[in-house]
């Protein structure tokens, strides 16, 4: 059904209000409208510049390109014209074809066309350059408002336009999500799918054609019937085929929209067609059923009017079904809901939505495949406490998204190739370690690892709780990621990373000098030494002593230990308040120091004198440190190398760091409970400075 669009003018369909403003200047839309009206001049967006900025971030201009308003390129430009139609999306010089394919399919849907694009726009009374689009992303809407500046050549449209060069809906549209990803260039390639969420924050599904199911065309009927969003295309062996063209006029990885389908009666059979659209706006399918083929002569006029059958080079076309099943490879389709296009009960779903980062040297574990890694991922504990109705079972789906990797494009990123796996949990709130999954296999899993921007999948598992891992296949690979979790009964989902759990021992008082061991009584001499009679040594004359014990150590590899270590340990253990360390203090230190050291030789596994950063959580764990991904994120930035190694200088420093800034946290709070407003994840990330 076509967007039918009013009168020009404003309208009185209202706006969804739970979109954010992502304009720079913090308003909404209709706030710098009416700013533009009041002043009486056209809105100029400078968030996305009419310039070559906004068009490439890698090549340069081929032809001298001119920004224009619809109103200067046509006497009496429209915003819509007799409603929005998959005919108004012609693709111009802009390798995006998957990207008007999915318009194309937007079209076909109202309710969701009538999001993407607001009614309370036009050329109309209200005018004043500047016009806005609704995005979905990584779960929430956005509002995009761009000016009305579109790139020509020789007075014509560049990139997408519409058959009737009155109309802008669709140039709009694309310059919109042009700024949204960044520029048109990072428009180039991609899949439907991609497109068609951004369009409905729906769930995707593919089909391979070759081994779909039995009733594939009555699923894709269901699915047109639900207003799901369908696109097709061909695969391709190598790049020498890219839109190459077929002896049957199809176009080799190119994207194309499903716009229908229906069946007729044909001598006698009722034979299943499909109708498809190539958003070039031309080039169709010749074989049997296409435009001008003979078997519609054998279709009776009522039919061929019903299926809106004209011998037009628009693009548009139909084909049997099985001609469509041999000559596609893949069906792309963006439901609405998650309910499977094989069931005919509708459902009313659950979701849980987490945000995460795979950060290198720290939560970037890779597959399955890097056990030493691996366990290092973020991790999602998941309880299923309700079976669906009448199962002995849970159904859910589980889509992750990596964020934001067109918009990066400009920088050299790619799309990265990612995957999950779900585990049975043994039961505990902790991050498991590595034993857990060198001894235990996964439950489920995507079925596979792939470099698409979302991996999505059904399963159907008992009760009971699980451990969701999202992961890139390669470690050390950075993404932020969106992981959507859809339940037919409410699932109970939380990230086992992310609180903050400090539990420090007290520590032990020192003993008097008649019970000290041989040792301890050689370090109090050296100590006597270093100091003198006051017993107190300066953090020059600490970072002398700590070497000159710490090199007697044939079992410890290390580098001198630095002088603002141990600043920081005299500011942790300073309890007189004077810059210095009295012998007591140090007592008490070299305890707590002893078992740090052996934390270090324990995790320095190829004995080379440093630790790699994704042993840290585990080391910082048994010191008494349980901290969020994101602060053991932070704290690996600041500690660790190039290499993402830390050694025992950098060890020492951070747990001192960490244990000062916890044991001021708890003195604060229990001196004044109303003092600090910070939870201790916060307080630490300020006082560490990091």
């Amino acid at each position: 059904m076509p967007y039918l669009h009013g009168p020009p003018g404003l309208q009185a369909h209202p706006v969804p209000q739970n979109a954010r403003t992502t304009h720079s200047s913090g308003q909404s839309f209709e706030q710098l409208r009416q700013g533009s009206l009041q002043t009486g001049s056209l809105f100029e967006d400078v968030d996305f510049p009419a310039n070559n900025t906004s068009l490439f971030y890698s090549e340069r201009s081929q032809v001298p390109f001119e920004w224009k308003r619809p109103g200067e390129i046509v006497e009496k430009p429209e915003f819509i014209l007799g409603g929005a139609t998959r005919t108004d999306i012609c693709q111009g010089e802009l390798g995006d074809c998957w990207l008007l394919a999915a318009i194309a399919s937007l079209t076909l849907n109202e309710k969701a066309l009538t999001r993407v694009v607001p009614q309370d726009q036009s050329f109309g009374p209200g005018y004043a350059g500047i016009f806005h689009f609704q995005f979905w992303q990584h779960s929430e809407w956005l509002d995009v408002v761009i000016d009305d500046r579109l790139p020509t050549f020789r007075g014509r449209l560049v990139f997408l336009h519409s058959a009737d060069h009155t109309e802008f809906w669709s140039a709009l549209l694309e310059k919109a999500y042009a700024k949204l990803n960044g520029s048109y260039e990072a428009l180039k390639g991609g899949s439907t799918l991609e497109a068609m969420e951004d369009f409905t924050g729906g769930v995707a599904e593919t089909f391979l054609t070759r081994e779909a199911p039995q009733d594939f065309y009555t699923i894709l009927g269901k699915a047109l019937k639900r207003g799901s969003l369908l696109g097709c295309s061909m695969d391709i062996r190598n790049a020498a085929e890219s839109e190459a063209r077929t002896p049957f006029g199809l176009i080799k990885g190119h994207a194309y929209t499903i716009t229908g389908l229906d069946q007729v009666d044909f001598r006698g059979q009722k034979i299943e067609l499909i109708r498809v659209r190539n958003p070039w706006g031309q080039v169709e399918w010749n074989g049997p059923w296409s435009d001008s083929s003979p078997e519609w002569q054998s279709v009776g006029l009522a039919d061929q009017k019903r299926l809106c059958h004209a011998a037009l080079d628009d693009g548009e076309f139909w084909m049997a079904f099985q001609d469509f099943r041999a000559h596609f490879d893949k069906v792309e389709v963006c439901n609405l809901s998650p309910d499977a296009l094989q069931e005919d009960a509708l459902h009313r779903w659950e979701v849980a939505v987490h945000q995460g980062s795979w950060v290198r040297g720290s939560t970037a574990g890779g597959c399955r495949n890097f056990l030493d890694t691996f366990w290092t991922n973020p991790q999602i504990k998941l309880s299923l406490t309700e079976k669906d109705e009448g199962q002995e079972e849970c159904t859910l789906l589980v889509a992750l998204m990596q964020k934001d990797r067109r918009k990066l494009k400009r920088f050299g990123a790619d799309t990265l190739t990612i995957g999950y796996a779900i585990y049975q949990s043994p039961g505990n709130d902790e991050h498991l370690d590595k034993d857990f999954f060198r001894y235990h296999a996964s439950l489920a899993r995507s079925k596979t690892f792939i470099n698409l921007r979302e991996v999505s999948d059904r399963f159907r598992l008992p009760p009971g709780e699980y451990i969701l891992v999202p992961s890139t296949f390669e470690p050390h690979q950075e993404a932020d990621f969106c992981l959507r979790i859809f339940s037919e009964k409410k699932a109970i989902s939380r990230d086992l990373d992310g609180t903050v759990d400090i539990n420090l021992p007290e520590p032990s008082q020192p003993k008097p000098p008649e019970q000290e061991t041989e040792e301890e009584q050689q370090f109090r001499a050296l100590f006597q030494r270093i100091a003198g009679k006051d017993m107190e040594v300066t953090a020059e004359e600490l970072e002398y002593v700590l070497n000159a014990v710490l090199q007697k150590r044939k079992d410890l590899k290390f580098k001198k230990l630095s002088l603002i270590s141990c600043r920081n340990i005299i500011s942790l253990m300073d309890t007189s308040g004077n810059g210095k360390l009295e012998f007591s203090e140090f007592l008490v230190f070299w305890d707590r120091l002893k078992q740090w050291i052996n934390l270090f030789i324990q995790f320095d596994v190829d004995k080379s004198g440093t630790m790699s950063s994704y042993e840290l959580r585990t080391a910082l764990r048994a010191a008494g440190f349980q901290l969020s991904s994101r602060l053991l994120q932070l704290i690996i930035l600041r500690y660790a190398d190039e290499g993402l190694q830390l050694d025992l200088d950098d060890f020492l420093n951070c747990l001192v760091r960490l244990e000062n800034a916890s044991r001021v946290f708890q003195a604060l709070r229990m001196k004044n409970k109303d003092f600090i407003h910070l939870n201790i994840n916060e307080f630490i990330n300020l006082t560490m400075n990091i």
